[in-house]
Formats: C-alpha cells, structure tokens, sequence
C-alpha cells in the first residue's frame, strides 16, 4: 500500500514539475510577446502624434520655413514613454534628441547613427516618403534591442528632416524577466503545496484500499464475514460494492461446499455402515446369508445411484454436457407419459400435447422431465392425480407436471432446488438424496432455460421445465 501510494505521488509530483517546466518559457514568451506587441504600439501612437503635428505645422510653413523652428517647438510640448527616445535629423545631420540626454548606443557617434544617416541619405536620394520599421538587437545586456520607426519630414515634396521614435528593450525585458522569476516561485510554491495536500489527501483515498488489504488478509476457510464500507458512487465505492459480492459469492459458495460434504458424508455413512453392520454379524445359514446378502446390494445400489447423481450434476458445468439435436416435442412428450404410467399407480392425465420442434439434448430434457414425474410420485398417493403435458409459447418450450399432492409451503419453494434439499411430509415414499430437483435446475440452466414452480399447501404443485426452442450461438 505504501509503495504504492508512493509511486502515485511521485507520478503526480512529476506531472506537476513537467507542467511547471512547460508553463514557465510559454509564460516568458508569451510576456515577451505582449510587450514587444506594446512597444510597437506606443511607437506607432508617437509617430502618429508627430505626423498630425508636422502636418498642422507644414500646412501653414511658407516657402522658406525652417524645420528645426518645429522640432524645437515639438520637443518643448511632447515627452517621449519610458525608454522611448526621440530623435530629429534634418538635412542628412543629426540635430536634436528628446531627453537631450541619450544612449551611448544611439548617440550620434555611435555605429546606430552612422547606419541611420545612411538610410536617411538613401531616402533622400530615392524622394521617398515611407516610414521605415525595423528592430537591430545588440550584445550589450543594459540596452537589449534597439526597436526604432523612421519617419521622412516633407516639405514642398522634398525630404527636409527626418523623425526617429526609438526603443530600446533592456528595461522592458527586465521587467518582464521579474514578472517571469515571480510565476516560477508561485509555480514552486503551488506545486510543493499540492504535493503536500496530496500527501497527506492521500491516505484518506487510499483508506478503502487499505480497508481491501487488511480484509483480504484476515480472510480464511473459517472466516468469511469480513465486508467492506460503501461510501460515495466513485470508482472505490465499486471496488468496495465488488469486494463486498465477491465475498457474499465465496461465503456462499464454501457454506454449499461445507454442507455438499456434509450431507454427501452422511448419506454414504448410512449405507456403509449398514453394509458394514449386516457382514459382521452374518452368520453361516445360506438364508442370512442371501438376506444379508440382498440388503447389501440394494445398498450398493442406492450409493451407485447417489454417485451418478453427483457425476451429473459435476458434468452439468463441463462445455460438453450437452448432445443438442432436434426434438420432436410431440413425441417427446408421449414417450415421458407412456414411461409416466409405469412408475406408479396415479390418477394419470394426457390431455395437452405440442406440436413442434425444439433444439436440445433428448436425453437430458428426458431425464429432467422424469425425475419431475417422479418427484410427484414421491409425494402422492394412489388416489392422487398427476398431470402430464407440453406447449410451445413462441420461442418457447414448456413441459410441466402437475400434482394434487400437499403442496409446497412457501420457505421451502426458496430452497427446494439446492442439493440435498428435502422436504418434509407425510406423504413422501422415497429416502433419495434430495439432488433430483437440483440435476432439473442445472438441465435447465445448460440448455438457457429455467423451472417454474407454482404451488399452494394442500391444493398441489406444477412444476414446469421452460426452454428456448433455439439454443443460443456459444461465444468462445
């Protein structure tokens, strides 16, 4: 139990850190990407901003205006976000920077300015007017990547100046890698937390299993009581509700088993010992002799029988039990009644008779028919009326016997087709085993069919053999 709630847990931990471990760089991209996607968009706001102020300011310039007038009005009214920077070239130079105070990697000596110059000079030479986006990243870690939009200022359709809105990402990203380190520690914490609850969770839900083990082990021939407690509708609750049936089976099954050996004993000690009693005190006269000696084997008989009994209920669980064959019901059921009348002296009655076929093993539907006749005999008198008869009901077959004996009270009716069952009454003529109903029940059984008792104290009993007039296809 131990192990394995161990190894769940380590499952479950490992689960937690993978997902951890995944969760962690999509996280960081996706912060990345929002800020990158943020930049880019207060870039375009100032550039826009700018280019509504040039044109307000271009609209009302007169043919020698000059451009550095607007510029420093523009940067006296407008301050750039945070680690954004603007800066202003006009005729190819650079002129101003708002702050004033800028980067040593977009300072106007720096390897930046000297590619923007270039790009303003092919610009100018191309009459162009198309701003320009581009990101260039560096190696130093204190600027990040330098994000920029180029904007061309005309004037009279030529290229006077030039406006940069400038980023660099250094700041940003710091920000967002402290953003990043916070999810890692709440990851861990959550993740640590979890394994934690689920520790200690954990043997409340492994509690039935428990519950299984020490039941299972406490588990003996003599001690088959042990049932489990059924909480909830989940999974445990089913193994429990399992648990619970499979014991309720086995329980079951050693009291038939305990009580098969019992009455199989007592009814094999009683002929042994009369066998045993008859020779020991036999004498020499030929006439107890041949008394003794007919006792004996009338015994024997009754063990050979009792022993068949108990072969054929054995071979009723065996795949080959059944020889299957088309059966004429008709002349199935004037064979039962003709053998019917020589069992005893009743008040005999043929009157339902079927017309038609059915799929089964002829001498077993037989045998169970009769051992019906003849448990009727057993518990009728002479002037008793017993009733023989088939029908077919649709997919059905039925064959019954009907008595006007004693009846069957209604605890009996629960137990009467068990082995060794017996009931008692003052008309019953036979010492037999009490397994003739059982070798009925499992005939009907092999053949996907059943017995129907009804029965009344004092009014008689119909017992019906019911079967399916097609056997079902086995399923390997």
């Amino acid at each position: 139990m131990g192990e394995t709630r161990t190894r769940v847990l380590i499952l479950y931990l490992a689960t937690m850190l993978g997902v951890g471990a995944i969760a962690i760089p999509v996280f960081r991209a996706l912060l990345f990407g929002n800020v990158d996607a943020r930049v880019r968009e207060d870039l375009a706001e100032e550039v826009e901003d700018l280019q509504e102020s040039y044109d307000d300011w271009a609209a009302t310039a007169g043919p020698g205006a000059d451009v550095g007038e607007f510029v420093d009005e523009y940067i006296r009214n407008h301050l750039p976000e945070d680690d954004n920077f603007h800066l202003f070239w006009i005729d190819g130079d650079f002129y101003r920077a708002n702050p004033a105070t800028i980067p040593e990697a977009i300072a106007p000596d720096s390897e930046m300015a000297s590619d923007w110059g270039g790009l303003i000079a092919e610009q100018a030479a191309a009459g162009s007017s198309e701003m320009t986006n581009n990101e260039r990243p560096t190696n130093d870690p204190a600027v990040g990547n330098i994000v920029y939009s180029m904007m061309p200022l005309m004037l009279n359709q030529q290229q006077r100046g030039t406006f940069i809105v400038t980023h660099l990402t250094a700041g940003e990203r710091a920000e967002a890698l402290e953003g990043v380190y916070i999810f890692a520690q709440v990851a861990a914490g959550v993740v640590l937390t979890s394994f934690l609850l689920a520790w200690l969770g954990s043997r409340h839900l492994f509690a039935p299993v428990r519950s299984l083990t020490m039941a299972a082990r406490s588990i003996s021939e003599s001690n088959l009581s042990e049932r489990l407690p059924v909480r909830g509708k989940g999974e445990l609750a089913q193994l429990s509700a399992t648990f619970n049936a499979m014991m309720n089976r086995l329980e079951t099954a050693f009291e038939s088993q305990r009580n098969f050996i019992n009455d199989a004993s007592h009814e094999l000690r009683t002929p042994i010992t009369i066998i045993q009693g008859h020779l020991e005190l036999m004498e020499d006269d030929p006439a107890e002799q041949q008394e003794a000696l007919e006792l004996v084997m009338d015994e024997l008989g009754r063990m050979t029988r009792f022993i068949n009994e108990l072969l054929l209920l054995a071979k009723s669980e065996r795949p080959d039990f059944l020889k299957l064959e088309t059966i004429d019901v008709a002349a199935l059921t004037d064979d039962i009644q003709r053998k019917a009348v020589g069992l005893a002296s009743r008040n005999w009655q043929f009157d339902t008779c079927a017309t038609g076929t059915v799929v089964g093993d002829r001498g077993r539907i037989a045998g169970a028919w009769l051992n019906l006749v003849n448990n009727a005999v057993q518990h009728t008198q002479d002037t008793d009326t017993i009733e023989i008869g088939s029908a077919i009901n649709g997919s059905q077959a039925r064959f019954w016997v009907r008595d006007s004996g004693p009846g069957i009270s209604p605890q009996d009716q629960a137990r009467i087709f068990d082995r060794f069952a017996r009931v008692s009454n003052a008309y019953r003529s036979s010492e037999g085993a009490g397994l003739g109903l059982a070798i009925v029940k499992a005939i009907a059984e092999t053949h996907h069919g059943h017995v129907e008792l009804t029965s009344q104290q004092g009014m008689g009993s119909t017992f019906t053999l019911v079967l399916p007039r097609v056997q079902p296809r086995r399923t390997v």
